[in-house]
C-alpha cells in the first residue's frame, strides 16, 4: 500500500532474515532451558512470530520474512519471549531499531544485543497540542497569566491487551508545580479526539512590566507541561502508561501561542540500561526499502530502453542486460525486470533472448545454466512469481503431511537412533519419494502457460546449440524445474511459502533426503550412483533405478516444454490458499454489541471462502458460513470509526457484507490482497461500495436508510489476476533506476571499455574483462541512453526534496516533534547545497 506525497507514491518494504539468539538466561528454576519464539513487531503492533525453539539458550529461527508495511512506523522490534503454557509468556528482551536507522544494517548480519523490555518504554503514537498563555488581571488588581492547554486528539495509541481506553492528564510541572487534570476516557479507540481544555495560572513576579505575553526568561525555563496518556484498565494492577509528553513554556515566545504534534516518549525512567550480552543477543539481516514513485510519465524514456531489449542485437548491448552486468549481484537485477517485463507482457522474449545469448557462450552442454547468470535468476524468479500456484497444487498437501506425521526416514547408519529400523526408515523415505515424484510427473497439464513458453525456448534453443547430445533438450529444462524449483520448494517450504515456518531438525532431514532423490531423479544422469558422494545415498536410489522414472520424467519434460496451447484448466480439487484465526461480526444483525463478535477460523480455496467454529472443525465438520467465490462482489477495508476496531475489512456479497478484523496491518493487507486477485474475474464485482458500516438503520458514511442503496465510494482498483498484470510498472522502473543509480561508476566503467575494446582490438584491459561486450558500439550507444534517463530523472528527485524540504513544518501531523528521522533530514539539507539521492 502506498502513502500519497504531492503526486509521489511512497511504499515501505521490509525482508528480514530471523537467525539465531545466543546466550540467553537461563530459567531461574531446576530446568535451566527455555522456550522461546521471536516477533517483528511495527511499534507495538505484532506483525509477525516464529516457531517456538523447546529447550535452547541459543535458539536457532533461521525464518524469513517479508512484508509491504502499510502504515508509517518509529521503531522495527523484535522481542523474544519465554513460552508459559500455564501463564502468560515472559519477555526476554527486545531489538528496537529506530526507522532512520535502519540503513546502517542494510543486507548484513547483525548481532544486535537485547535489552530489557519495561511497561514504561514501550510506547508509539502522537498527540497534538494546543498552548496559549493570555494576560488576565484580577478582581484584587493583581496581574498575572493564564495557561490555556487543549488537548485536541491522539493518533495511533497502541492496544494494550486486545483494548484501548486511553485519557490524557495534564501537569504544569516546576519549582513549586504539581496540578494534574484529566480528560475523559474515549473507549475502544486508538485514535482518541478529546478536544478538551484545562487552565494553569502562571503569576507574574512583582517586578512584571507591561510588554504583553513576554515572560520573563527565568520563570519560564522552571516551568514546563506535561501530558501522560493512559489507558483505563478494569484490572487490578491500575492504568497502563502509554505514553508522555514534557513540553518546556519558553516555545510559547512572543506570540504566546504554540500549535503542535509530538510523539509520545518514554519515562525519563522508562528504560533500564543492562550491561552488554546480559540479556543475550539475536541475529538479524534486515533489508529496508523506501521507494518514491513519480507518476507515470517520468518514467517513459527508461521503460521504453528496458522493454526493447529483447529486439536489441546482440541482446548484451541491451538495457536490461547492462543492468546485470552492473549489478554486484544478478540477483538485485533480475528481481525488478521480471516483474517488469512480466507487467508488459514481454517476459519470454526478453528470457528467450538472454538464454539464447548464454547458451551460444556455453561450450559444453553439461554446464548449461549452472553458473548464477542474468538468465538463470531472471528464470528461477519467474518461476516463483508464476508458478507459486502451481507449486502449492502440486506439493503442499504431501509436504503438509510429512511435516505432521513426523515418520523416521534417516538412512544414514551413523545417524540412526537406537529405537529406529533401518529397513523401515528406507521404506518411509521411498515412499514419500515414489509419491512426490508421481504428483510432479503428473502435473504437467497445470503447469503455467508462461513457464511452458520459456522452457519451449530453451529446449530449441539447446538443441540447436548442441545437436549432437539427444539429452540437453530435456536437461537444459530439467536444471530449472527440478533443480532450480521442485527441489528448493521440498528442501526449504517456508522460503516458498507451502509452510509458515522452518520445519523441526527430523523433518528437516526427511526433506533433505527426498529433495536430493527428487533432484537426481529429474537430472537424468547417465550415472545416477556417481551423484551421491555417500554410499547409503548410492544404496538407497538402486530403488529408483528402472526405465520408467527416466520415460517419467522425460514425458513430463516433453509436455511441459511443447510448443501446443491449451485453454487453462479448470481444477476440481480445491487448492486451500490461506487459513487462520480472526474475529468475524455476525452477519444479518443491525444492533452492535460485544457478543456480534466472535474468533473464528477462516479458510480460503480457489471455490470458497468459509469460516470454522475451530481450527479443527475445518477438518471434519461443515464450515459455519461458505462463500462461493464468484459471490464474492468486492473485498475493501472497513473504516475503523465503524466498530472503533483496527484492521478490519469487508467481504461484499449479493445480499450482505461479511466483517472480518485481521490480527494485525500487515495481515488484514494479505487477506484483503488474495481475496481480491481470487474473485477478480467475477462477472458481478461492484464498482462502488461503502467503506462504513450500516448500524442503526443507516450507512455511517452516506447516511442513507436503505440498506441495498449503492456504493457512495469508487472501489479500489484490484489486483488483477492475470500474473502479468500483478505487479505496479512503475514502482519496478523506479527500483531499476535506484540500481542504475547506485552502479553509476560500473557504468562509466563500461563506456570506457566500449571505448577500449573499439579502439584497441588487441587483449583486454584487465579491468575491463569482468563485462560481457559483444558490440562495443550498439553497447555506448545504449549506455550512453540510459545515463542519460538516470540523470533525468535524479534531476527529479532533487528537485522533489527541494521542495519537501521548503514546504515541511516541524511539528505538523506527518513530521511530529520527536521525529528523529526527519531532524535528521533537516540537518543534511541545512549543511548541505546539494541533494543526493
Amino acid at each position: 500500500m502506498a502513502v500519497e506525497e504531492e503526486g509521489l507514491r511512497v511504499f515501505q518494504s521490509v525482508k528480514i532474515k530471523i537467525g539465531e539468539a545466543k546466550n540467553i538466561p537461563p530459567y531461574p528454576g531446576p530446568n535451566k532451558m527455555r522456550d522461546c519464539y521471536c516477533t517483528v513487531n511495527l511499534d507495538q503492533e505484532e506483525v509477525f512470530r516464529t516457531k517456538t525453539i523447546e529447550k535452547s539458550l541459543c535458539p536457532f529461527y533461521g525464518e524469513d520474512f517479508y512484508c509491504e508495511i502499510p502504515r508509517s512506523f518509529r521503531h522495527l522490534s523484535f522481542y523474544i519471549f519465554d513460552r508459559d503454557v500455564f501463564r502468560r509468556d515472559s519477555s526476554i528482551g527486545k531489538v528496537a531499531v529506530k526507522k532512520e536507522d535502519l540503513q546502517k544494517y542494510h543486507g548484513k548480519d547483525h548481532w544486535f544485543p537485547l535489552q530489557s523490555v519495561c511497561a514504561d518504554s514501550e510506547v508509539q503514537g502522537k498527540v497534538h497540542l494546543e498552548l496559549r498563555l493570555s494576560e488576565v488581571i484580577t478582581d484584587s488588581g493583581v496581574v498575572c497569566h493564564k495557561l490555556a492547554t487543549r488537548v485536541l486528539e491522539c493518533q495511533d495509541l497502541p492496544i494494550v491487551n486486545g483494548q484501548c481506553d486511553p485519557y490524557a492528564a495534564v501537569s504544569l510541572l516546576g519549582p513549586s508545580r504539581s496540578e494534574a487534570k484529566k480528560t475523559k476516557v474515549k473507549r475502544k479507540t486508538n485514535n482518541p479526539q478529546f478536544d478538551e481544555v484545562f487552565f494553569f495560572e502562571v503569576t507574574k513576579p512583582l517586578s512584571y512590566t507591561k510588554r504583553q505575553f513576554d515572560v520573563e526568561e527565568d520563570d519560564v525555563d522552571k516551568l514546563a507541561l506535561k501530558v501522560d496518556l493512559w489507558n483505563a484498565s478494569n484490572l487490578k494492577f491500575g492504568d497502563e502508561f502509554l505514553g508522555e509528553v514534557r513540553v518546556q513554556l519558553k516555545v510559547l515566545g512572543q506570540s504566546g501561542v504554540h500549535d503542535a504534534w509530538y510523539f509520545l516518549q518514554p519515562r525519563d525512567n522508562g528504560h533500564k540500561s543492562v550491561k552488554a550480552d546480559e540479556l543475550g543477543s539475536l541475529r538479524l539481516n534486515i533489508v529496508y526499502t523506501e521507494d518514491h514513485v513519480f507518476p507515470t510519465e517520468h518514467y517513459n524514456p527508461l521503460r521504453d530502453l528496458l522493454l526493447h531489449s529483447a529486439h536489441v542485437e546482440p541482446v548484451s548491448a541491451s538495457a536490461a542486460h547492462i543492468l546485470g552486468e552492473a549489478c554486484r549481484e544478478k540477483q538485485e537485477a533480475a528481481v525488478p525486470l521480471v516483474r517488469l517485463f512480466l507487467h508488459y507482457g514481454k517476459i519470454v522474449p526478453f528470457l528467450s533472448a538472454i538464454a539464447h545469448a548464454e547458451i551460444n557462450r556455453t561450450q559444453d552442454p553439461n554446464t548449461i545454466f549452472r553458473g548464477n547468470s542474468l538468465t538463470s535468476k531472471c528464470i528461477d524468479e519467474t518461476m516463483k512469481l508464476a508458478g507459486m500456484h502451481y507449486l502449492r497444487v502440486t506439493l503442499k498437501p504431501i509436504i503438509d503431511e510429512i511435516c505432521a506425521d513426523h515418520k523416521p526416514c534417516e538412512i544414514d547408519p551413523v545417524k540412526l537412533k537406537e529405537s529406529e529400523n533401518l529397513d523401515t526408515n528406507r521404506e518411509n523415505l521411498r515412499q514419500y519419494v515414489d509419491r512426490i515424484f508421481n504428483a510432479i510427473t503428473s502435473s504437467g497439464v497445470s503447469c503455467p502457460t508462461v513457464m511452458c513458453d520459456i522452457f519451449f525456448s530453451l529446449r530449441e534453443s539447446a538443441a540447436s546449440r548442441f545437436q549432437v547430445d539427444p539429452d540437453v533438450r530435456y536437461t537444459a529444462v530439467s536444471s530449472f524445474i527440478f533443480l532450480r524449483f521442485f527441489a528448493p520448494a521440498i528442501l526449504s517450504p517456508s522460503l516458498f511459502h507451502l509452510r509458515p515456518h522452518h520445519p523441526d531438525p527430523c523433518t528437516s532431514r526427511t526433506l533433505t533426503l527426498i529433495s536430493k532423490t527428487i533432484q537426481t531423479l529429474g537430472s537424468l544422469a547417465k550415472s545416477k550412483s556417481a551423484n551421491f558422494k555417500e554410499s547409503y545415498m548410492a544404496a538407497f536410489y538402486d530403488y529408483f533405478n528402472e526405465q520408467k522414472y527416466a520415460d517419467a520424467v522425460k514425458n513430463f519434460l516433453d509436455l511441459i516444454s511443447s510448443s501446443a496451447r491449451w485453454d487453462q484448466k479448470s481444477i476440481e480439487t480445491p487448492i486451500m490458499l490461506k487459513e487462520g484465526f480472526m474475529i468475524k461480526r455476525a452477519q444479518g444483525r443491525n444492533r452492535f454489541g460485544l457478543k456480534n463478535f466472535k474468533k473464528r477460523w477462516f479458510r480460503l480455496t480457489n471455490h470458497e471462502f468459509t469460516y470454522h467454529k475451530t481450527k479443527g472443525n475445518a477438518k471434519g465438520e461443515g464450515a459455519l458460513c461458505s462463500i462461493p467465490i464468484e459471490n464474492i462482489l468486492a473485498v475493501e477495508r472497513l473504516e475503523e470509526e465503524s466498530f472503533k476496531m483496527k484492521n478490519m475489512f469487508q467481504v461484499i456479497q449479493p445480499e450482505r457484507a461479511l466483517y472480518i478484523q485481521a490480527n494485525n496491518c500487515v495481515e488484514a493487507r494479505d487477506w484483503i490482497d488474495i481475496l481480491t486477485k481470487v474473485s477478480q474475474c467475477n462477472r458481478k464485482r461492484l464498482s462502488t461500495y461503502h467503506p462504513s458500516a450500516y448500524l442503526n438503520g443507516h450507512w455511517l458514511c452516506c447516511k442513507l436508510s436503505a440498506d441495498a442503496a449503492p456504493g457512495c465510494t469508487p472501489c479500489t482498483g484490484g489486483l488483477p489476476a492475470n500474473i502479468q498484470l500483478d505487479v505496479d510498472g512503475d514502482r519496478e522502473t523506479e527500483r531499476i533506476y535506484s540500481l542504475y543509480s547506485t552502479y553509476m561508476s560500473k557504468l562509466v566503467k563500461m563506456q570506457e571499455a566500449c571505448g577500449s575494446k573499439s579502439v584497441y582490438d588487441g587483449p583486454e584491459q584487465e579491468e575491463y574483462s569482468t563485462f560481457v561486450i559483444d558490440d562495443p558500439q550498439e553497447t555506448y550507444k545504449t549506455l550512453r541512453l540510459v545515463i542519460s534517463a538516470v540523470q533525468t530523472l535524479e534531476q527529479q528527485h532533487m528537485q522533489y526534496k527541494r521542495d519537501k524540504f521548503r514546504k515541511t513544518k516541524y511539528g505538523s501531523q506527518e513530521h511530529p516533534i520527536g521525529d528523529q528521522s526527519f531532524q535528521c533530514y533537516i540537518r543534511q539539507q541545512s549543511e548541505s547545497s546539494t541533494y543526493s539521492i
